[in-house]
């Protein structure tokens, strides 16, 4: 984690940081030294357009909120050293507060209240956070953009329709998942499970596209075990 909005707007809850300067120095040491793995990769946890603290309801703030992100994680991507060309915007509804659904469906009074107010986020909101973001990526860095989401997380903010369609968007999701790491994958599916065990990506992206780069198969969304999170990266 590159950074985080709730710690990066001085909130007391919601601030962490998942972030270990050893494990991105042993990654680094593999990728330059000895050629394996992929060096340091970072994502960005986004606030969605409820907590902007200049929120007015428009697609112009909105998109100005997501820039404002973007370069905040550039310099912390900066900082981190990172090698890996994709940044992903970490784009999910953890019930974690100040803001339970980091302000992707909500707005609220202020971005570490934790109070609503009147007004919602529609998904066309939402998608021009999504593009301020990824176009002053694009503009201000090498980096290419990504995003970490779940199929039914991704309808739930972005809805069904234009704003949640993005076939040209690197993806890493999280769903379907699984605690049993006797259950490792082989192509995008756990092995010795029943039909339906199958990474599952979302916004138009499938399997087959090589906008499908990163599966987390096991530590997401909630699901524990005894040793941590696992993932499985596109070569």
């Amino acid at each position: 984690m590159a950074g985080n909005w709730a710690r990066w707007q001085g909130c007391s809850t919601g601030n962490f940081l998942a972030w270990s300067a050893a494990n991105a120095q042993q990654a680094d040491t593999n990728h330059a030294k000895y050629g394996k793995g992929i060096g340091t990769a970072v994502y960005w946890y986004m606030g969605g357009p409820g907590v902007d603290p200049h929120w007015n309801g428009t697609a112009a703030e909105a998109s100005d909120w997501g820039a404002a992100q973007a370069k905040q994680a550039i310099s912390a991507a900066a900082r981190d050293h990172v090698t890996y060309p994709v940044l992903f915007m970490d784009i999910e509804m953890p019930g974690i507060r100040p803001a339970l659904d980091n302000g992707w469906n909500r707005v609220y009074t202020s971005p570490c209240s934790g109070v609503t107010r009147s007004g919602t986020v529609t998904p066309a909101i939402a998608r021009a956070e999504f593009n301020g973001f990824d176009d002053y990526l694009t503009a201000h860095s090498a980096y290419k953009a990504g995003v970490y989401s779940e199929p039914g997380i991704w309808a739930q903010i972005f809805g069904t329709g234009s704003a949640a369609h993005i076939p040209h968007t690197y993806e890493w999701t999280y769903w379907p998942e699984t605690a049993d790491l006797n259950d490792a994958p082989h192509t995008w599916c756990l092995t010795g499970t029943a039909t339906g065990t199958c990474a599952d990506f979302f916004g138009g992206v499938t399997g087959s596209s090589p906008y499908a780069i990163m599966w987390q198969w096991s530590g997401g969304g909630g699901v524990r075990n005894a040793l941590g999170d696992f993932d499985q990266l596109r070569s």
